[in-house]
């Protein structure tokens, strides 16, 4: 035996190939583990730092773009109810425009009932009125009419004779001149027969005669009777006594000067 058999080897015993593999293999696998979770660690601490910068940015565009909607949207709404209120205000229009036309149409219709209905008063006027200058024609050649005033009559045409000469004044009632009506007036006056002082109203004041049958004192009347724009005082002989106007004054004329429409009787 030899002397240095009983102490120990300080020689590490060999170790078997399956053993070294298998911590190789372990040393492997924690190091893939570390590099995988350093990896994860890596990506993990990078994420917030991505986020922080991205979602900001992706969070405006967002709100960019739904505000773009928005007025878009408003817009379009506007401009409907544009529309809407331009299509309300032209069928608006148009029918007030069927009503205006409509009106003028009914008002054109009714100018033009007037206007033949005047043009056939006019008309048969102016036959009333040639008629009326034949027969005073007549009346003032044959002397038909011709007659003697008394009483009341006569002083009547003394007074209205006794003015001829004297001025025509518009409203003036005496005595130094006169419009017709005043002038009627102030005849009948001073004998006592009350007169309206308008000439549309002694155009009523008696009873209508007709102008082939006049008695010196008669009223005339120029005009429709109630809207007569003239009178004066038949004198007998075919002859009128009258406040003419201005560039004549009173005078004296035949009737076929100016064949007078109508008269009235007061005496």
């Amino acid at each position: 035996m030899s002397h240095t058999a009983h102490i120990r080897s300080h020689r590490k015993p060999r170790r078997s190939a399956s053993t070294l593999a298998m911590r190789a293999g372990v040393a492997g696998g924690v190091l893939s583990t570390l590099a995988v979770a350093g990896a994860s660690g890596s990506a993990n601490a990078a994420e917030p730092v991505t986020q922080t910068l991205e979602l900001p940015t992706l969070t405006a565009d967002l709100a960019a773009q739904a505000a773009k909607s928005a007025d878009a949207t408003q817009q379009a709404a506007a401009n409907y109810q544009l529309q809407a209120e331009r299509d309300a205000a032209a069928a608006k229009a148009a029918k007030q425009a069927k009503a205006d036309l409509a009106e003028a149409k009914q008002k054109a219709a009714e100018a033009k009932k007037k206007a033949e209905e005047a043009a056939r008063k006019a008309a048969a006027e102016r036959a009333s009125r040639t008629a009326a200058r034949t027969t005073l024609a007549a009346t003032d050649s044959a002397g038909t009419s011709t007659s003697t005033a008394t009483g009341s009559a006569a002083a009547v045409i003394s007074f209205v004779k006794a003015q001829i000469g004297k001025s025509y004044v518009m409203g003036a009632s005496g005595p130094s001149a006169y419009d017709c009506s005043g002038l009627v007036q102030a005849a009948f006056k001073q004998i006592g027969v009350s007169l309206p002082r308008v000439s549309q109203d002694q155009s009523t004041a008696g009873t209508q005669v007709s102008l082939s049958n006049l008695q010196p004192g008669d009223i005339l009347y120029w005009g429709s009777a109630g809207s007569a724009y003239h009178v004066a005082v038949y004198v007998g002989d075919g002859m009128f006594v009258g406040a003419q106007n201005p560039s004549t004054g009173i005078v004296e004329k035949p009737l076929s000067y100016d064949p007078p429409t109508g008269a009235v009787r007061v005496l």
